[in-house]
């Protein structure tokens, strides 16, 4: 479906390349005809524009919600029984199935890492949602065939080829940002973090329930013949079922959020943005370190910290039962949800942005600092501190997480126009992508290299990672605030100008934008 587009009839003599970036103001007109232009309108004064009355489309942010789950649930499914799967291959030792199972795992993510620019854009150059229709159908079918794979190469192949579909993420983070206002997007946005963490519990669940039905349920499964040759392809069929599902409801019900003006659709088709300038655009370059670092710290946290409940007290770490470990794990989780789904939105609307994110990183430092805290607890017995610290500091600590909805509210807010917002959302989860393939292999090795040395009991890591933590606190005071800094420049023109008007009220016209 091509972009929707938008005709201007009121263009003033300041109308040039840089206009799109600009949302119209009350008094600058636009000619609509029907009432569907008044909905692309309004999504073009979306999280970058002025819409700030408009009301969250809610039937769009369910549709892109649930195809948001896709992803996570398609990633985590083969989690519970990859490591078996290639055991029953009987083509590695078994001191190998962990190199092995990395390494699908990895070329997944770095196959992501290596598309995710060229998604973001096509999605900016044909339009959001056939880049998301055909991502959605690319990644039902190639995490279907997943569960076929007979040999270690067509594990990897196929995993890849699931990881060629990443335009998903790149696309649903954009148009939930072009269906939303600087007033609606920290809500829009915590539904989306919601579903992704439900889908991290939901993918896991699915390929550990139903891996080897024939075994597991021989009364309803164990005379198909196809489910005891492919033991491993119903989580991975019900997952692709998931993913054929949410490429209907998008193709039927999701509405294209790029918005673009004929006239400036022409003049710039030989002038799109590159990258190199994208990347040299204002607090661009700030912004996606400043994600590079919090995906950093989120992901080597993942890393670590099921091994490290797991890890005995008196090499440093909590020495839970899995079923603790689940508890736990369970307790972060739910936690996570409801600061992004209650907590977030509250907080963002009184504090704005960057006031949550320095809150966030101040934390961080005592979040995992608590950890080491909490061993020494258990070292010396004192298990009724213990039970009362460690619990509770993760409910309260899990609200770090708001720092992952935050930095994508700061990207929306510096990309320099809605025309390279999907490539913008591409370039950061490049980087995102880059971090996720190596920081669980180096973390956990990082962790496994701190218990074996039992220097200061264990616990160099935590101070590698309060490091990393107090690094996000001092360049957290960096966050840029455009909002904040268009105001101030309105303030200074209205200064400065209220006795220079003449004409064509130019002053007073940059003061409205």
């Amino acid at each position: 479906m091509p972009a929707a587009d938008i005709t201007q009839d009121n263009t003033d003599a300041r109308v040039d390349e840089t206009t799109a970036l600009l949302a119209p103001s009350a008094d600058q007109p636009t000619s609509r005809e029907d009432d569907d232009d008044d909905h692309e309108n309004q999504v073009a004064n979306g999280a970058n524009g002025k819409g700030e009355d408009r009301p969250l489309p809610k039937d769009q942010i369910l549709l892109l919600c649930f195809a948001r789950l896709v992803e996570p649930v398609a990633f985590f499914c083969i989690f519970p029984f990859v490591n078996q799967m290639i055991w029953d291959t009987g083509e590695v030792a078994e001191t190998d199935v962990g190199f092995y199972s990395g390494l699908i795992e990895s070329l997944f993510s770095l196959t992501q890492m290596l598309l995710m620019i060229p998604w973001g854009k096509a999605a900016d150059h044909f339009g959001r949602k056939p880049v998301l229709v055909g991502s959605l159908g690319g990644v039902a079918v190639a995490t279907a065939v997943f569960g076929l794979s007979k040999t270690i190469w067509q594990m990897i192949v196929f995993r890849c080829f699931a990881g060629l579909f990443a335009g998903t993420i790149v696309t649903i983070r954009t148009m939930i940002t072009e269906n939303s206002t600087h007033k609606t997007q920290a809500r829009a946005f915590s539904f989306f973090a919601f579903t992704g963490n439900l889908g991290i519990f939901l993918g896991p669940l699915l390929g550990g329930a139903l891996a080897s039905p024939a075994t597991e349920y021989p009364s309803v499964f164990g005379h198909i013949k196809f489910f005891r040759e492919y033991p491993y392809a119903l989580p991975t069929f019900v997952t692709g079922s998931i993913g054929l599902v949410a490429t209907v409801t998008s193709a039927m019900g999701v509405k294209e959020t790029l918005v673009r003006s004929p006239k400036k659709a022409s003049s710039d088709s030989g002038k799109e943005m590159s990258i190199l300038t994208l990347l040299r655009s204002p607090n661009v370059p700030i912004t996606l370190y400043i994600y590079a670092h919090i995906m950093l710290l989120a992901f080597s946290y993942t890393a670590i910290i099921p091994v490290f409940f797991f890890t005995p007290v008196h090499l440093g770490g909590f020495g839970f039962s899995p079923f603790l470990i689940s508890l736990f794990m369970g307790l972060g989780g739910l936690s996570q949800s409801l600061w992004l789904l209650i907590a977030f939105p509250w907080l963002q609307a009184r504090w704005g942005t960057k006031r949550v994110m320095v809150l966030c990183a101040t934390a961080y430092p005592f979040f995992f600092a608590l950890y080491p805290v909490c061993n020494l607890l258990l070292r010396y017995r004192v298990m009724a501190a213990f039970w009362t610290v460690a619990p509770i500091s993760l409910t309260i600590g899990s609200g770090v997480a708001m720092s992952f909805t935050a930095i994508q509210l700061v990207l929306n807010d510096v990309s320099p126009g809605p025309e390279v917002l999907g490539t913008l959302n591409a370039v950061a989860l490049t980087l995102v992508s880059g971090i996720r393939a190596f920081s669980p292999a180096l973390f956990a090795s990082l962790f496994a290299a701190s218990v074996r040395s039992r220097v200061l009991g264990g616990h160099v890591i935590w101070i590698l990672m309060v490091l990393l933590a107090l690094g996000f606190t001092v360049i957290s005071r960096w966050i840029p605030e455009p909002g904040k800094e268009e105001q101030e420049r309105r303030k200074h023109v209205v200064g400065h100008g209220n006795g220079n008007v003449h004409g064509n009220g130019i002053v007073n016209a940059a003061a409205e934008e």
